[in-house]
């Protein structure tokens, strides 16, 4: 008899990629919940920035990524985006 498994708690990341590099530079910054791949060094930047705002934004709404509705979740982004 094989023991029960235990459910596995929910997941959710989010991944950043950029399409805009010209300079050759491959570019790759990951987290425990974000992938942030390629782009220029401004993009790439840019869009790391906006993660962290957005984890940030996270925990001061006591929310985990994986419990965050969709359109909550693009409206913290769109905020999180350096102009």
């Amino acid at each position: 008899m094989s023991k029960p498994r235990k459910p596995s708690p929910p997941k959710a990341s989010l991944v950043g990629l950029g399409l805009d590099n010209t300079d050759g530079h491959k570019r790759l910054t990951t987290g425990e919940q974000f992938a942030i791949v390629g782009g220029s060094a401004e993009t790439h930047d840019r869009m790391t920035e906006t993660v962290v705002k957005t984890f940030e934004e996270l925990k001061t709404r006591g929310k985990p990524l994986h419990q965050v509705e969709p359109q909550e979740l693009a409206e913290i982004l769109h905020k999180s985006t350096p102009r």
